[in-house]
């Protein structure tokens, strides 16, 4: 117990350290942007005709008369305190728009995740127990085919399928078109994020899937599985090679928070959902400066703590971790 105590100290000690890293990379790749915030939001007509006084005050909001260091530690020290600052471009604070737009996301996101890992290990299993067979082909070819697919022309494809030719999923949004959003139901929520999850997942499950082949080929290449097909035991698979890919398929599952994060954001401009990714292209277009800082800071914090998610799992799938005999 003491260890894993220990253990979690330290990497939340690197995830503040990573966090800190990742916002001052955020504000400073921002700081750097060519874009003008005044000729991106307010427009070179608009702008040509506001008087100098105008000028200057928009100036003054969108803080560009202050200097950065002055700005990025005014941020860290408000942030530090839980006031990530207000959104420029939607003029309400930076953590109610994030809870907002993740709110969309989260189911979306989660089921993408749970079908991902779900499929991925299945077919992993299936084509690593099948090496040389034609299911092995079939699930490499098909993986391989998948996970050299942009994930944005595979959103587009099903769009084209699912909505355009069969017509029995929505084309976009996150609700029907002029329902109030007291009046949306669950049902027609999932329906909606259906197309953005598939597409996810399905792009997820085929690294999932490659991974897990080459580690059950593996797990059945080793000599305890020579000897137990010796002795004639029968369920080798399940007794077996389920239990020595179970820490990578963590890993792997894990890991692929990060993806389905980054693929939600073009998933979300393929099918007009309005997520999490989609508010990051605004602020980022927009020169939103507290937003941006404030969904990468969040998001961060989401990939790393799956990190430590996975590495506190793997004292519960193999006792020689959690009693710190063996190094993770």
């Amino acid at each position: 117990m003491k260890h894993r105590l220990k253990f979690t100290a330290r990497k939340l000690v690197r995830i503040a350290l990573l966090l800190l890293g990742v916002s001052l990379a955020a504000f400073l790749l921002m700081d750097a942007s060519p874009l003008d915030p005044l000729q991106t939001n307010v427009g070179q007509a608009a702008l040509g005709s506001m008087s100098q006084e105008q000028a200057a005050r928009l100036e003054e909001y969108w803080g560009m008369n202050t200097p950065p260091a002055e700005r990025y530690l005014n941020w860290l020290r408000d942030a530090l305190r839980g006031d990530f600052g207000t959104s420029l471009l939607y003029r309400r604070p930076v953590l109610e728009v994030i809870g907002q737009r993740i709110s969309n996301s989260l189911g979306m996101l989660v089921c993408a995740w749970v079908l991902s890992g779900v499929l991925g290990v299945a077919l992993g299993v299936l084509a690593g127990t099948r090496r040389g067979r034609w299911p092995d082909r079939l699930i490499r070819g098909g993986c391989l085919v998948v996970s050299s697919t942009p994930s944005f022309w595979l959103a587009l494809l099903l769009l084209m399928i699912f909505s355009v030719w069969l017509k029995v999923l929505p084309i976009g949004f996150s609700a029907p078109v002029g329902t109030e959003t007291a009046a949306v139901t669950l049902g027609e929520r999932l329906r909606h994020a259906l197309l953005p999850a598939l597409t996810l997942s399905v792009t997820g499950a085929a690294n999932i899937a490659l991974h897990t082949r080459e580690k059950v080929a593996d797990v059945l290449d080793s000599d305890y599985i020579l000897f137990a097909r010796a002795r004639g035991e029968a369920h080798i698979v399940c007794r077996h090679v389920l239990r020595g890919v179970a820490l990578p398929a963590l890993t792997l599952q894990f890991a692929s928070v990060g993806e389905l994060i980054g693929g939600s954001v073009l998933a979300e401009q393929v099918f007009s959902f309005p997520g999490l990714g989609q508010a990051a292209v605004a602020a980022g277009l927009g020169s939103d400066m507290p937003l941006l800082l404030g969904i990468t800071v969040v998001t961060a914090a989401l990939v790393f703590g799956g990190s430590l998610v996975a590495d506190l799992l793997y004292g519960v799938v193999d006792p020689r971790i959690r009693r710190g005999e063996a190094k993770i």
